[in-house]
């Protein structure tokens, strides 16, 4: 195990999959200089700049040159720097990428994953501070990967660069300081994440408390306090939004009766209903109390910190909701 922080373990993640595939290389706006974030700081000095390649500023340009070079065979990593920019280079995503091998008939694959960092980060604003996860989600064709931990975006971005099929890879700016054990497999490369699997990260048998990426954390601390007042919440990690493990969050919900699911991103349409009306489609008869979800209100995310706080889910909004779920049925 080595300790290291999110930031570092998605940089050691790139740097080992270009050490180990010639075909793999990363573009976008400001790589040269490391990043906006320092995340890839150093790459250039080693794989040099036809491989960490800088680009102009257009979002569109970038990602339609990506997606043209991975059907020709080549595996980019696109940054886009902050998932509301990415918004510039939708068409090329999702009316290419997401469905070039259907309608080619298989004949052709976009080997190609978009870094977009999400998520609420010191007075950002409205702009700067969107988590559009769904939206991705939504559109056919396309994998949506939501590390929460250090080890996640290590193993978790080595598996969507080896991914044949365009991967939408999230990673939350405020989490990118946050440190962790990170285990080496017995090559000391790394382990490489399964797409589509869950982790279940805190057992309990009274709620299952379903979350992503940063909000993972707060439903940890949650289920902690949640402990203290004799409730035991069990806490899934999804780590990936399509696919997502309907299975493992199936049986935890078979068990505690009960599901309570947190997102940061604004609930109306999030990823959130989706896990919620599954459970509740497939589950109805077990169910011990109604599904609950909680999210952002359908507001813009302010610059001021009063006002960008009133949007946060909160730890002790989850203790509240699944202190509520658990009255139901005393």
């Amino acid at each position: 195990m080595a300790v290291m922080t999110y930031l570092e373990a998605g940089k050691l993640a790139l740097a080992e999959e270009m050490r180990r595939d010639p075909l793999v290389w990363a573009v976008g706006e400001d790589l040269g200089r490391g990043g906006v974030f320092g995340q890839y700081k150093g790459l250039a000095e080693e794989f040099g700049h036809d491989r960490i390649s800088d680009a102009p500023i257009s979002e569109s340009c970038i990602m339609g040159a990506a997606v043209g070079a991975a059907m020709m065979g080549t595996r980019p990593v696109v940054e886009m720097r902050f998932s509301d920019f990415a918004l510039c280079a939708v068409d090329e995503l999702v009316n290419q990428a997401a469905k070039a091998r259907y309608m080619f008939g298989g004949q052709t694959r976009v080997p190609l994953v978009v870094r977009e960092p999400i998520g609420i980060w010191r007075s950002s604003a409205a702009q700067h501070s969107q988590s559009l996860e769904a939206w991705y989600a939504h559109i056919p064709g396309l994998v949506v990967v939501v590390p929460s931990t250090p080890a996640d975006n290590r193993a978790l971005l080595k598996a969507a660069i080896r991914c044949d099929d365009p991967v939408v890879y999230m990673e939350h700016k405020n989490l990118w300081g946050l440190e962790g054990e990170v285990p080496d497999s017995d090559a000391g490369v790394g382990e490489v994440a399964e797409l589509g699997k869950a982790r279940v990260l805190r057992e309990g048998a009274d709620v299952t408390i379903v979350s992503w990426s940063a909000a993972v954390h707060s439903a940890l601390a949650a289920a902690g306090s949640l402990a203290g007042r004799g409730l035991e919440a069990e806490v899934v990690d999804l780590r990936t939004l399509w696919p997502w493990d309907r299975e493992t969050v199936m049986a935890s919900v078979r068990k505690t009766g009960r599901l309570l699911v947190v997102q940061e991103s604004v609930s109306v349409a999030g990823f959130g209903a989706e896990v919620a009306a599954s459970v509740a489609e497939t589950l109805h008869a077990a169910l011990k109390a109604p599904v609950r979800r909680l999210g952002a209100p359908r507001i813009p995310i302010s610059y001021a910190p009063p006002l960008e706080d009133r949007v946060r889910v909160t730890e002790e909004m989850i203790v509240a909701a699944a202190q509520e779920m658990a009255a139901v049925a005393a």
